[in-house]
């Protein structure tokens, strides 16, 4: 076999450059898609964010599986060779990376000249000098990827220590090769594409989120910001959602001591929500208030859609019994979950200036009940 020394193996080739493309467009494409679909919480474009590398990974292994059970089938040589020169080219573990320029001699083949880089122990390294032998092994079909035997059987270590080996004139080969700017530049390409393409194919989700609610009714959702609220109003009622608050204004005619009225309300302000948790609610006749958690600040809370609605009617008036004849003036059902335990205080304030309370737990259960 005819070595031809100073023939490396290089990237550069057409198959090559297109896998630089391809894995640039892919890793565009899946973290584009995976981070809008974060931000704009949209499941499909995350998941694709996550399935695409893992699939391009899997069709790479498949692809390049052939050639890796072929290079693995080659059995590789030993020889010994000549140390032309050593450096070491940085690291700060026990283990040094060394570049090495040997002269390799086979037994049975043409010798050559190989410059290669590997981990040496700093133990071990006071061995490795200038023009001593060594044993390696390479494969017959490439080799640029020789590496040294750091513990050679008996026999061949004891044919390094009485060789002498001359050098081998001209260049040597390295599995170093630059890869050129043409191979960044396509891969930069690639991944520019790659966030292009999701982008493009993903426009309505990630710029006409808004249009659409969750679950992909088509019914707007009350938006929830920082800075700003966002208020949607009927004939019959009004709500309003910022970032730490909501509220539901009901119409004239109406309370929230109407069959599913209060179920109603605490829905239009949770929709969307994803389990947001409240500290705590306020219920009066026509009005509700909600103050939401601190959004990614762990806080103790309750989910405001765990309050017993139904038990709601029954409180308000077991809170106004022995507040005298006639309707009561006013009422106000507060629901507390900062202490971690949710409980109900219901207060009602009769004609005569009377109130009546009642505190209960989060199942509506009576605890205990007070008058003035």
């Amino acid at each position: 076999m005819t070595i031809a020394a100073g023939a490396p193996p290089t990237h550069n080739t057409p198959a090559g450059l297109a896998l630089g493309f391809l894995t640039g467009g892919v890793v565009g494409a899946s973290l584009t898609a995976f981070i809008g679909g974060c931000v704009v919480e949209r499941a499909p474009l995350i998941v694709t964010g996550l399935v695409l590398p893992a699939v391009y990974g899997l069709l790479f292994f498949l692809g390049t599986l052939p050639r890796r059970l072929r290079e693995a089938a080659v059995v590789p040589r030993t020889a010994l060779a000549v140390i032309e020169g050593l450096e070491a080219v940085g690291g700060e573990s026990s283990d040094v990376p060394v570049r090495f320029e040997l002269s390799v001699m086979p037994d049975d083949a043409p010798a050559f000249r190989v410059a290669i880089r590997q981990d040496i122990n700093l133990v071990e390294l006071a061995e490795y000098r200038p023009r001593g032998v060594v044993v390696v092994e390479y494969p017959p079909d490439r080799p640029w990827k020789t590496r040294i035997v750091r513990r050679p059987t008996p026999e061949w270590e004891e044919r390094a220590a009485g060789a002498a080996l001359d050098s081998v004139p001209g260049p040597a080969m390295t599995s170093e090769t630059p890869e050129g700017c043409a191979g960044g530049l396509l891969t930069m390409l690639g991944l520019l594409l790659g966030v292009a393409a999701v982008l493009l194919l993903f426009r309505a989700e990630l710029f006409d989120s808004s249009k659409g609610g969750s679950g992909g009714s088509g019914a707007p959702e009350p938006s929830v910001s920082a800075s700003t609220s966002s208020s949607s109003s009927t004939s019959t009622s009004t709500t309003t959602v910022t970032s730490a608050t909501g509220t539901v204004t009901l119409g004239p005619g109406r309370s929230m001591l109407d069959q599913g009225e209060l179920r109603r309300a605490v829905e239009s302000l949770t929709r969307g929500a994803h389990g947001r948790q409240a500290l705590t609610a306020v219920v009066q006749d026509r009005l509700l208030t909600i103050v939401f958690s601190p959004t990614g600040v762990t806080t103790a809370g309750f989910d405001p859609r765990s309050l017993p609605y139904d038990r709601v009617p029954a409180l308000v008036e077991e809170a106004g019994t022995g507040l005298g004849a006639g309707s009561p003036r006013s009422w106000q059902v507060t629901a507390d979950g900062v202490a971690g335990t949710l409980t109900l205080r219901v207060v009602v304030t009769g004609d005569g200036g009377d109130t009546g309370v009642v505190e209960a737990d989060g199942r509506g259960k009576v605890l205990r009940r007070s008058g003035s």
